[in-house]
């Protein structure tokens, strides 16, 4: 897999963890979110197809969020560490 496709998801990520008022880094350091599943959760985020969906989805809620759209293939975990 191409660095540029994982910086890329890595960033979708970040991206929609701040629309959902979470900050991953954060719960990885207190210890509720092993740092080995932000990377699975990447990895998951790279199977997407609609990455440029959510590009569009991310600046039309950049005042926040209370959930992922549909196809989001980490909203389970979203919405367990929400």
């Amino acid at each position: 897999m191409q660095t540029s496709t994982l910086k890329r998801h890595a960033d979708l990520m970040d991206r929609m963890a701040t629309t959902l008022g979470l900050d991953l880094e954060e719960k990885a350091l207190r210890g509720e979110l092993p740092f080995d599943e932000i990377s699975e959760a990447v990895l998951r985020c790279t199977g997407c197809t609609g990455a440029g969906d959510c590009d569009h989805w991310l600046e039309a809620h950049q005042d926040g969020a209370e959930q992922t759209p549909g196809y989001c293939r980490n909203s389970d975990l979203f919405k367990t560490l929400r």
